[in-house]
């Protein structure tokens, strides 16, 4: 706790600081606030105001109360805290600069990469932002999926996914694994993750399309397609229909293509709605029957082959 001290005791404190002898506890500057020594490291250093909430020591040199004597006053300027000649006794010893090591290199003063090296000589080049460093380890290689060969899971024609022999009800997870599902050139499908794969059985074709959306007619219509998963698609360029036999049935049915040869069968109501909106076209002098979609005419068969 701090303590106020009788006017002598403080007048000899303030001598002893490098306060003018004879200065008042309560001169102009303070407040009329009794002045009180810092307590712990500080003691000996400066002064507090009792009462003013702030010490001279922790403000700024011309913040302090104790800076300037008052105009009229035949008292000289109070030296600011810290601003003695000499160094204090509690200060210690003055710190003197370390002297540069002859064998340190020169510390490049440009963030601006090689740049900034290449402006200033004798500094060391510095990599720009992005770029390997020199004699930086190369990058790691992709590590290959571990093969886990054939997996007892299949993809029966109506889209249902089976996992030992038991159907996945859960729609969250069957959609888990057609994000990973490949299909290779060679007609194989496998379930690829960063860390294994494996093969898998489809019946038909991994997706159905269950219900169809159209807009426009003739060739400005445009058919969009959704799948058992809730993809949708629109037929046109990337997007191609396709009839051709199935490997199931042997019959004609129609295919959509999603993506990275993955393929959704139209189902036959969805099949149906096609077929209401096709049209006859001429192509090449024979009388096809087809549907348009996105400024693409779809073969779905021969006219004289399908009943309208």
């Amino acid at each position: 706790m701090r303590t106020a001290f009788p006017t002598r005791r403080l007048a000899a404190c303030a001598a002893a600081e490098g306060f003018p002898a004879g200065r008042p506890a309560g001169c102009a500057g303070t407040g009329g606030a009794v002045l009180a020594p810092v307590d712990g490291p500080e003691r000996g250093r400066g002064f507090a105001r009792m009462g003013g909430g702030a010490t001279a020591r922790g403000r700024g040199a011309a913040e302090s109360p104790l800076r300037a004597a008052p105009r009229g006053s035949d008292h000289p300027p109070a030296k600011p805290v810290g601003d003695t000649a000499g160094p204090s006794p509690a200060a210690g010893p003055p710190l003197r600069e370390a002297a540069p090591r002859p064998d340190a290199a020169p510390l490049a003063r440009h963030p601006a990469g090689a740049q900034g090296a290449k402006d200033s000589p004798g500094l060391p080049a510095v990599p720009a932002l992005g770029g390997a460093a020199p004699g930086a380890a190369p990058a790691r290689p992709r590590r290959q999926p571990v093969l886990c060969g054939d997996l007892d899971m299949r993809i029966a024609r109506d889209g249902t996914w089976f996992y030992n022999g038991s159907p996945i009800g859960r729609k969250e997870l069957v959609c888990l694994f057609a994000s990973v599902l490949r299909r290779e050139q060679d007609g194989e499908y496998w379930l690829v993750t960063p860390a294994e794969m494996g093969r898998i059985e489809v019946e038909d074709a991994p997706f159905v399309a269950v219900e169809l959306f159209f807009s426009g007619k003739g060739r400005e219509q445009v058919l969009s397609f959704r799948t058992n998963i809730d993809g949708v698609v629109t037929a046109g360029p990337r997007h191609k229909l396709a009839v051709r036999p199935s490997p199931v049935t042997g019959e004609p049915t129609p295919y959509i293509m999603l993506r990275d040869r993955l393929e959704a069968r139209i189902n036959r109501a969805v099949y149906y709605e096609l077929v209401a909106l096709g049209q006859i076209e001429v192509i090449e002098g024979e009388a096809l029957f087809g549907v348009w979609s996105a400024g693409l005419f779809f073969r779905l068969g021969r006219a004289e082959d399908v009943l309208v």
